[in-house]
């Protein structure tokens, strides 16, 4: 028996058995929680080496158009670190597209299909290992047609100004093309230089003309006069009106409860002051369609905006849109410059396009979309893109009047002939959007092309260039022209 000596020194080494067995619980019972509960958000967070020397471990899958161009990569480095990077071989012609994918961020379809494209997601995941035992990333097949892509841009680089254009296959809502200017050279973001990263980075950021801004999906604009599309589909919509019908549009109006006047585009009359809405139409009348505007009422044309897809968050091409926005709670005044696609009415470049894309498809608006479809490198389907119905805009009737109505735009004595194509009918509408004061107009322009078996519908913006029949009719002449060749 251990005499009581022995027992006064085993109490102090009895407590530090308990306080080691107590620290030693709390360690396993803290790493259980670390790997548990812990494990997605420190694999997630951006200061983790060990996930982001993994990213670049495999390629990731290739971003192809439809005709199969390759404009994004995975190349093979000689880094010891960094086993694959990424290529842009079209560089700014796609960057409002693919985006871009860097040590510590991406964008664009490279953010928005991440999964695929790095193979994380589960099906990808699943399907690659079991067909060939590695671990790769998904093909990306988009809807952009490269033709009509490269039109798109090559037009609006030429104006040396901001702007972005969009083109659409109305029956579908797939987007054939999508630029935006300025534009970017993804391939400064691939370096695994840290200091030159950063410098390249903060150097796009601080360009006061916004590079990285994609301006077909995430900017908007004031309409301008290519509202009149849906303020005329409400117009038809309720009724009350034809394309005969007689319209009140003075040379100038007084705005209700103001002492602010309307006029028309360089003060022209509108006719005879009693123009029909076809002719209204044509020549781009403010006062007709401000007093069609006051005659529907807001909410009229409310609900015909948000049948285009005004008002209406949450969509996605799969990367994010800024919603397009058709102001509330207007007073009679805000009422009759909103009917004209001024006062806080707002649309993306996008949306601008998806005006005729909806009369295009007799008044059925398709939900638009980049991807395709998405496949192994051994080209087994992993998924494919089903065209769905994004909004009912108007009836058939009344979509095939209207087209009957943008036709006219683009024959002589319309606004916007610069948009016309010999041969081809050319459904249209011009816009010249006000901008803040001291700021010159942006120009805007919406059609689709041929008017009786619709292919293509764009939609383009060119910031402080003035008129859009002059400006941005010509655009969207190259890309309709591409698209149809």
């Amino acid at each position: 028996m251990a005499g009581p000596r022995a027992k006064r020194i085993n109490i102090p080494l009895r407590r530090v058995a308990l306080m080691c067995a107590g620290m030693l619980f709390l360690l396993m019972a803290n790493i259980t929680y670390i790997q548990a509960f812990r494990a997605d958000s420190l694999n997630a967070d951006p200061r983790n080496e060990r996930r982001i020397i993994a990213r670049f471990d495999n390629p990731r899958g290739d971003i192809l158009t439809s005709d199969g161009t390759v404009i994004a990569r995975s190349v093979r480095t000689e880094d010891a670190k960094y086993t694959y990077r990424r290529h842009y071989p079209r560089a700014g012609h796609y960057a409002a597209v693919t985006g871009h994918v860097s040590l510590y961020s991406a964008t664009g379809l490279e953010r928005a299909e991440d999964a695929q494209l790095s193979g994380s997601d589960p099906k990808v995941k699943v399907r690659s290992v079991v067909k060939d035992g590695d671990f790769t990333g998904a093909d990306l097949r988009l809807t952009i047609e490269a033709r009509v892509q490269e039109a798109a841009y090559e037009a609006l680089r030429a104006t040396g100004r901001r702007g972005a254009a969009v083109a659409i296959d109305p029956a579908t809502g797939a987007i054939l093309a999508m630029v935006s200017t300025p534009t970017y050279d993804p391939n400064a973001y691939t370096t695994f230089d840290s200091a030159k990263l950063a410098q390249a980075d903060s150097a796009l950021r601080d360009d006061p003309a916004e590079p990285l801004l994609n301006r077909a999906l995430n900017q908007t604009y004031p309409p301008g006069s290519t509202f009149k599309v849906v303020t005329a589909a409400a117009a038809l919509t309720s009724g009350e009106y034809t394309p005969a019908t007689q319209i009140d549009a003075p040379r100038r109006m007084t705005l209700p409860g103001t002492s602010t006047s309307l006029g028309n585009a360089g003060g022209e009359p509108c006719g005879d002051d009693r123009p029909t809405l076809t002719y209204a139409f044509q020549t781009s009348c403010n006062t007709a369609f401000a007093t069609i505007g006051l005659q529907l009422g807001q909410d009229v044309l409310r609900d015909q905006a948000e049948g285009f897809g005004f008002d209406a968050g949450g969509l996605s091409v799969p990367m994010p849109v800024s919603e397009s926005v058709f102001p509330k709670q207007l007073d009679q005044a805000q009422l009759a410059m909103a009917a004209i696609g001024q006062y806080d009415v707002r649309a993306t470049p996008l949306q601008v396009a998806m005006l005729s894309a909806a009369v295009a498809n007799d008044g059925v608006l398709m939900t638009p979309y980049l991807v395709d479809e998405i496949r192994l490198p051994d080209r087994t389907l992993i998924s494919r893109a089903e065209p769905a119905e994004y909004r009912t805009t108007m009836g058939v009737m009344e979509a095939r009047e209207l087209t009957t109505m943008m036709v006219a735009v683009t024959q002589p004595g319309g606004t916007g002939t610069g948009a016309a194509i010999p041969g081809v009918a050319v459904a249209a509408k011009t816009g010249t959007s006000e901008n803040v004061p001291g700021a010159a107009d942006h120009a805007v322009f919406t059609a689709f092309a041929p008017a009786d078996a619709p292919a293509v519908a764009v939609g383009v913006v060119v910031e402080n260039a003035g008129s859009g029949g002059s400006v941005a009719a010509p655009i969207a002449r190259a890309i309709m022209e591409a698209a149809l060749s």
